[in-house]
């Protein structure tokens, strides 16, 4: 079903720069099992080998059409993938202390900072902000659906996802 959408991606993101269309890392999942998380690729190839946590816009990393697939979270669809392979669910978190439930394509966390980028990019030491602020307040939410999991609340939240990234402008 997906797959046009999939098509015209990694079209738009060989067109844009150089290297794969997927951006492949291994993750920690269920029951501290590690595997690979598939995501298109928005950043430079090696981006990563420097410091994690990106800067919104100003990132130089970020590749034109990264910037687009990050801000409407296209970059998570490939995600799926994992979703279909048993190793990630539609909800879930990616916290050492909640690795009772799979990791998921969303989250409240991930609701709630879909703008961390534009968030860090305001501050003086995004790295420092990230750490001592959006850290923690994502570490109480995924504890929150750790213990409010059920499937109506996963239900919940994946429409909330989709109302805020079709809302966003």
């Amino acid at each position: 079903v997906l797959s046009p959408v999939f098509l015209v991606m990694a079209i738009w993101i060989k067109l844009d720069s150089e290297g794969p269309v997927f951006y492949r890392q291994v993750r920690v999942g269920r029951y501290n099992k590690d595997f690979q998380i598939f995501k298109f690729r928005s950043m430079r190839v090696g981006a990563d080998k420097g410091s994690l946590v990106t800067i919104g816009g100003r990132d130089p990393r970020i590749t034109r059409s990264g910037y687009f697939i990050r801000k409407y979270k296209l970059d998570e669809f490939p995600q799926l993938i994992n979703v279909f392979l048993g190793e990630m669910s539609l909800v879930g978190l990616e916290q050492m202390h909640v690795l009772d439930v799979r990791p998921g394509i969303t989250d409240p966390a991930s609701i709630k900072f879909r703008n961390e980028n534009e968030l860090m990019e305001k501050t003086e030491n995004p790295e420092d902000y990230y750490i001592n602020v959006i850290m923690q307040e994502k570490i109480k939410l995924y504890l929150e659906y750790v213990e409010n999991a059920s499937f109506w609340y996963d239900i919940k939240l994946i429409f909330k996802t989709f109302k805020v990234i079709i809302t966003e402008r």
